[in-house]
């Protein structure tokens, strides 16, 4: 077997190359250094030269890889084969460049290649969003390793490497769109269910970027970054509109126009609709009574909302602008509130506008430059005994920043950047209005100054150090230095190790330092310190023959000064405090191969262990095992896909010391496009077997754990003219 794979993938390879060095123009140069380090090929597709010799040896350097190639092996090798006999001499020098190399912008500011980024890094194309039929973004992170979703019926959270805490509105990961920072100035939220900015259909390619980002990008980048890149008008060339119906009744439309005209003005404009009456009867025993209903929730799951998204650009300028409103429902009784009372419901709007500068002077200089300007408001309707309580919260902000990239040092890409950023509103209100009482009137404003120095220094040919510091000046309580350092080292042209160190912070917010809802629910906070994390990670990524790619990682972190929420047994009220340390040991394996008659496959393994190391338990909602597979197959010619996904997770402890059972999903989409020209159709099945499963409540729910949403499907058009 695995000299079948590798003699067809090593003939496969070869005819690759041969067709670049016919239809680049600029052939002679193909082999130089220079080219080389530009990334014309990833650093385990070398110079045509070396395809022929000792490059293709596989060999077993670990026991769990060599098993997964002997149990794999039966299934892709004919993909393999097929590949290896395809005429490539009909693909275009444009589709073998994609083929070539994998990037990623988000890792260090500037394009590079993943394997050369100081960090373990996965990709999520717009064509993989389709083929599995994702519908939001915790959708595409629930297929990804080390990541596990969370759902409280009201909002959507993530959880990664072993930590997940309940409700922590995911203050601890970056989310970006495009480069700009989506987490609000109030909560430190980041959105990834249908409360997201960006509608799906508007990705171009999610990058995965796992551990501490403040040595670039400050705080919220605690576990890592997220960031989001959008479709373009140039991509999407026309009109194309989108129609879904779904479970629940749920239905979704979308319209979107983009060109790029002849005089070089690029746009894009999008707007997108969302109604979901929800699961109309709820069961949940914690409320079995008759004068809450005997626990059933009628028709209080509902979900809608509406998104705008606009993207222009012209020379060295681009202009980028998002809106979404989201309504929601709440079924849950949570915090106290009436259960199955109508009007317990949230509303959140988030927008931004993002002014972009770039600019590269000479050769070895590029300049970026943004002004952006940021509206987040909230606004939640709780029934407490038959009185309406309502809690808002209004947060605005604008901000800059600059940076500068250099590579005239032989050896050395410098990345210099500033950025700062000012909260001029950081409103919460909470008041009950019949009989009007006045609970919280909180206004604040703050200011933020940062500034950071990053070296890419390749010591030798295969061997790189990227390191860099960070310094914050917050006027809440302080300064924070935050480095990060990866030793890079390419033994081979396949073979790729990183040696990585990271810290990073995270300060309280002003929700979990001066809430105070005046004996509801909850109650400010005495005294509270930033947290700080340090990473360290080992990450082995191997490549296999043209069409296999798999990797290790071995990470520790400990979180100091921990901020969480507990309850205070004396009034049973919440509140927010530091906690003590977190210790977390895990390792990730994954193993991938992609295929061009259409094949894809993924199967990957975690295993992370957290606890608190100061009282030695493990840590609530906090997996020990995640495993995935995920499988793109062609059906017909280019035409029909299969994608399949199976998510394993396994057993989490819930906050009242007991286990939400672990569980098996399987989700299924069939897709098709182009039998009529511009048209593609899905159809999806989430759930396939009707998993019975439930995740861990939060503080703020009677519930110890929530039942998730049985078997559920999607039927979607969409056509572009």
């Amino acid at each position: 077997m695995f000299s079948g794979l590798r003699k067809e993938g090593a003939a496969a390879m070869e005819q690759v190359v041969k067709i670049i060095l016919t239809k680049s123009k600029g052939a002679e140069i193909l082999n130089t250094p220079e080219l080389h380090a530009r990334g014309t090929f990833t650093a385990h597709d070398p110079p045509y030269q070396k395809w022929n010799g000792k490059a293709w040896a596989i060999r077993p350097f670990s026991r769990w890889l060599f098993l997964l190639l002997f149990l794999w092996g039966p299934l892709l090798s004919p993909a393999v084969a097929q590949y290896a006999k395809a005429d490539l001499t009909q693909m275009n020098l444009e589709d073998l460049m994609k083929l070539e190399v994998k990037t990623v912008q988000g890792a260090s500011k500037f394009e590079q290649k993943t394997t050369e980024a100081p960090a373990s890094v996965s990709l999520v194309t717009a064509d993989q969003i389709k083929k599995y039929g994702y519908r939001t973004l915790a959708d595409i992170l629930r297929g990804e390793r080390s990541f596990h979703i969370t759902y409280d019926r009201n909002y959507t959270y993530w959880g990664s490497r072993g930590f997940g805490r309940p409700a922590d509105y995911n203050t601890r990961f970056l989310l970006l769109v495009d480069g700009h920072r989506v987490n609000d100035n109030i909560y430190d939220s980041a959105f990834i269910g249908t409360e997201f900015i960006l509608d799906v259909d508007l990705i171009e390619r999610v990058e995965i970027i796992r551990g501490p980002g403040s040595s670039l990008y400050g705080s919220s980048a605690f576990f890592g970054v997220i960031n989001i890149i959008p479709r373009k008008g140039k991509n999407l060339k026309g009109i194309e509109a989108s129609a879904e119906a779904g479970g629940f009744q749920t239905y979704k439309g979308r319209l979107s126009g983009g060109q790029q005209f002849a005089n070089g003005l690029e746009l894009l404009l999008s707007g997108s609709l969302l109604d979901s009456r929800g699961d109309k009867s709820l069961y949940y025993p914690e409320y079995d009574a008759p004068g809450t209903n005997n626990g059933i929730a009628e028709k209080r799951d509902w979900d809608r909302n509406y998104s705008l998204f606009a993207n222009a650009s012209y020379g060295d300028l681009s202009l980028q602008g998002a809106f979404i409103s989201r309504e929601k429902g709440i079924p849950t009784g949570s915090y106290g509130t009436d259960f199955n009372a109508p009007g317990n419901e949230t509303r959140d709007d988030r927008g931004y506008l993002d002014l972009q500068y770039s600019r590269k002077f000479a050769d070895a200089w590029d300049f970026q430059a943004r002004l952006f300007y940021d509206h987040y408001q909230y606004r939640g309707g709780y029934i407490y005994s038959g009185v309406v309580n309502d809690d808002s919260s209004l947060g605005r902000w604008w901000g800059s920043e600059f940076l500068v990239t250099n590579t005239s040092f032989e050896n050395h890409k410098i990345t210099f950047g500033a950025e700062y950023r000012q909260n001029f509103r950081q409103d919460q209100l909470n008041y009950d209005v019949n009989p009007y009482l006045l609970r919280l009137d909180d206004k604040r404003d703050s200011y933020i100054f940062g500034t950071y120095l990053q070296d890419q220094f390749t010591i030798l040919k295969n061997l790189i150090l990227n390191a860099g510091l960070r310094y914050d000046y917050y006027s809440t309580f302080g300064d924070t230095f935050n480095p990060r350092a990866a030793l890079i080292y390419s033994p081979f042209e396949a073979t790729h190790l990183k040696l990585i160190y990271g810290q990073a912070f995270r300060p309280p917010n002003v929700y979990e330092y001066y809430y105070n809802d005046g004996g509801n629910s909850l109650k400010r906070s005495a005294d509270l310190k930033p947290e700080k994390i340090d990473t360290y990670e080992l990450v082995w990524e191997q490549g296999f023959a043209r069409n296999l790619r798999g990797s290790v990682s071995l990470f520790y972190y400990k979180i100091k000064n921990l901020i969480d929420q507990t309850v205070d047994p004396v009034d049973g009220l919440t509140f927010f405090q530091n906690l003590g340390s977190v210790e977390t040991k895990g390792a990730e394996f994954e193993l991938e191969g992609k295929w061009k008659n259409g094949l894809e496959a993924r199967l990957s393994y975690t295993y992370q262990k957290a606890k608190n190391s100061d009282t030695d338990t493990d840590l609530t909602n906090s997996p020990e095992h995640l495993a995935k597979l995920n499988l793109i197959v062609p059906v017909y010619q280019d035409k029909v896909f299969t994608g399949v996904e199976l998510q394993y997770t396994g057993k989490r402890k819930t906050l009242a010391g007991n286990e939400a059972d672990d569980f098996l999903i399987t989700n299924l989409t069939l897709f098709s496009r182009q039998f009529i020209k511009g048209l593609e159709v899905s159809a999806s099945v989430y759930n396939v077997f009707n998993k019975k499963y439930q995740d861990p409540g939060g503080p703020e729910h009677l519930q110890d754990a929530l039942s998730q949403d049985g078997i559920n499907f999607r039927f979607k058009l969409t056509y572009k003219y």
